[in-house]
């Protein structure tokens, strides 16, 4: 695989290349270029040159060529869930789940083709009044390792059903999916430069994006620190931005709360995608009333998880993605035991055996009698590790849900609607899930608060964050 710009796959002008490792075998699966800031340029200037035709292009046309592009990849999804895991190391079911979601987002946005229209405003002591919308230009879309498919769809898609054209930055190690995931949109009809691809590290590929003039609009999604840096270049510029910045997702069970639902999301919600999800269940508050047969079921179905590579069957849980995430889960989890800041019921080390003796793999954990000092309750834990804090009470429980500087989302479990009142009032998220956690439909807007970013993708709001209203004062 190469990067594409102008859909054409090119190298790199640096001549060096990224490798991308099986994080489940250390297997070599390929390599992709290096990017330079002239790649980037390149990158550009073919979106630009793009841009007064597809802009031009009617939106129902637009959205003809992202469905076909959504059909193709259906086609395909067994091929492209194969890739999928095997660069990012998921298991396979949970790959083509996310393929799926791919086509679902792009079907999705084709569907709100003919809505981003204008206005008349009637104000009679002036003549008339109409707004009309606009595509921004050259956006750009900077996206994580951790679900490359779908963030890709959730960025491209109402940038391009918008008329916008954009250039894409996937992370250094996962980008043969979404390489392969341009190419399809090329093959259902995407004109040349409407949307490329550049390869390579954030601070080289990344930063000249965020720093280029002809760059308009800023999508992206990874940790705070970098969120950060990227609001401060943008700024430069007066750029729009986008910024998902990840969370430290609170689940709050009750004691009225279905405990066999509880469990079953608790699971799914923190160990989906070994725990590498931005609104993943990161700290767990259960009443004290029923923390002791809460824990107990818990800690039984997180024994009974399988462990192992992605493409093998009936695995529940893959490897962590790279190197960096699987040091920094057992320096975490020692920390923990160093300083006995919570006591390991379950998991807590690194599988025995051949199987995983190349793979970044660590079985899922759960720890209970969690200190508040903890880092598993400070940090953005992004890997398989479930802390668990008992509260006395909802208002303990969302004082202590609160305590974070992120605000991306949360859960309460209950079969109370008073509690559901307060809760969805009182507790800082951009989404608030009742009785289940982590799933996100299209149709929703995501975002989050604080340092989990800002602006809203998903649903028809994220529309807005591509177009350029202008109003329009006419008197006869």
């Amino acid at each position: 695989m190469k990067m594409q710009i102008n859909g054409k796959a090119v190298e790199s002008y640096s001549g060096e290349f990224f490798y991308i490792i099986n994080p489940a075998t250390g297997e070599l699966i390929d390599q992709v270029p290096k990017g330079t800031e002239y790649d980037v340029e390149i990158a550009v200037e073919a979106a630009s040159s793009a841009f007064n035709c597809w802009a031009s292009t009617s939106p129902q046309q637009r959205a003809r060529i992202l469905y076909t592009a959504a059909g193709i990849v259906r086609q395909r999804k067994d091929e492209l869930a194969i890739l999928l895991t095997r660069e990012q190391g998921k298991p396979f079911a949970e790959s083509k789940n996310e393929i799926e979601g791919f086509a679902n987002v792009l079907e999705y946005y084709c569907g709100l083709a003919s809505s981003f229209h204008g206005d008349f405003i009637p104000v009679p002591q002036n003549g008339y009044s109409f707004t009309i919308k606009k595509p921004l230009g050259v956006c750009a879309a900077i996206i994580p390792w951790n679900m490359p498919a779908l963030i890709m769809a959730w960025k491209i898609s109402p940038a391009l059903i918008t008329g916008n054209t954009l250039v894409l930055k996937p992370a250094s190690n996962t980008p043969l999916t979404n390489l392969t995931l341009a190419s399809i949109l090329s093959e259902a009809g995407l004109p040349p430069g409407v949307i490329n691809i550049v390869t390579g590290p954030g601070e080289v590929v990344g930063e000249s994006l965020v720093k280029s003039p002809q760059v308009k609009k800023i999508s992206f999604t990874g940790e705070a620190r970098t969120g950060k840096r990227v609001a401060e270049l943008a700024a430069g510029g007066m750029k729009r931005v986008t910024l998902e910045l990840g969370g430290s997702d609170p689940m709050i069970v009750c004691d009225d709360a279905n405990l066999e639902t509880a469990v079953s999301g608790a699971l799914r919600g923190r160990f989906y995608n070994c725990g590498q999800t931005c609104t993943a269940v990161k700290r767990l508050f259960v009443f004290e009333s029923v923390a002791e047969g809460f824990i107990k079921k818990l800690e039984a179905s997180i024994r009974n998880l399988k462990v192992g590579n992605g493409l093998h069957e009936n695995i529940d849980m893959g490897p962590l993605n790279n190197c960096r995430q699987w040091e920094y889960i057992k320096e975490l989890v020692a920390d923990v035991e160093e300083k006995d800041e919570g006591r390991i019921v379950a998991g807590g080390r690194v599988p025995e055996g051949s199987a995983y003796s190349r793979g970044y793999f660590f079985e899922p954990t759960l720890v209970v009698d969690v200190q508040r000092e903890s880092r598993l309750l400070k940090e953005e834990v992004f890997g398989p590790v479930l802390p668990v804090v008992q509260v006395k009470n909802l208002e303990e429980a969302i004082e202590e849900a609160n305590n974070t500087c992120y605000g991306l989302g949360a859960s309460i479990w209950t079969k109370n609607i008073d509690r559901v009142r307060t809760g969805c009032e009182q507790l800082n998220a951009g989404i608030i899930w009742i009785n289940q956690h982590l799933k996100v439909a299209p149709e929703v807007p995501f975002g989050g608060a604080g340092e989990s970013g800002i602006g809203k993708e998903n649903g028809p709001d994220a529309l807005s964050e591509y177009l350029d209203l202008k109003a329009l004062m006419l008197k006869i």
